[in-house]
């Protein structure tokens, strides 16, 4: 596929994102804006300066930048995670001079960003969760930033693999995506990403709340006389 049509295929997967997510948020608030590109930011420092590239050989990266996707979607929402993510991740690779990588580490990114709201938001109910430090918090926020994380270990290599074939047309096997997998790359990516999530949201959750930058939880029902 030629550069051109590259980034056409970005632009389109791109407004495609957006659309869905105006879609599901009808409007963001100026902090959420705020923190949104702030995270992208350090997803893109994350990525472009503490990357280890093609370790042992695979193709793959070894960086953090994906912290920062889990980060925002417990922080905010999972769209919000999405977006962070993949603006950060995918202006990385458009720096790098890779398209063809951006247009799939868009659509990755968002995925990661949305399991962790998901799961944080509408399974765990994490906002309405008090930080005082009891095992059952601890555990939710573990879960919902390992959920998006985890997931990337598989989605990563089977979208590369399509990827491949229909961007780059290269020739490309499932082998190939499952050797990926097996390598442990990714899952390694993921696990520390997961331990830096946690450690960051649990430091700054109380700070940004405190200061009223965060969405609030649903109001308690009020006592029955």
């Amino acid at each position: 596929m030629s550069t051109t049509a590259m980034w056409l295929l970005l632009t389109v997967v791109a407004i495609l994102v957006l659309f869905v997510s105006v879609l599901y948020k009808k409007n963001f608030s100026v902090q959420e804006v705020t923190i949104i590109g702030v995270m992208a930011a350090l997803s893109f420092v994350a990525y472009e300066f503490f990357r280890i590239p093609n370790v042992l050989g695979t193709g793959s990266s070894f960086h953090l930048g994906n912290t920062f996707t889990a980060l925002t979607a417990l922080l905010l929402d999972g769209v919000s995670g999405g977006l962070a993510g993949a603006i950060g991740l995918a202006l990385a690779d458009i720096f790098a001079g890779d398209p063809g990588y951006a247009i799939t580490t868009f659509v990755l990114k968002f995925i990661i960003g949305v399991i962790c709201g998901l799961v944080a938001h509408k399974a765990f109910k994490l906002r309405d969760q008090k930080p005082s430090g009891q095992g059952r918090y601890l555990i939710s926020v573990i879960v919902s930033a390992a959920s998006g994380l985890l997931a990337n270990v598989i989605t990563d290599p089977f979208l590369g693999y399509f990827r491949n074939i229909y961007i780059f047309g290269q020739e490309a096997t499932l082998a190939s995506a499952v050797a990926k997998i097996t390598s442990g790359v990714t899952l390694v990516n993921s696990l520390l990403s997961t331990v830096c999530a946690v450690v960051l949201y649990l430091a700054l959750r109380p700070a940004l709340d405190a200061a009223g930058l965060l969405p609030k939880g649903e109001p308690e029902p009020a006592a029955k006389h």
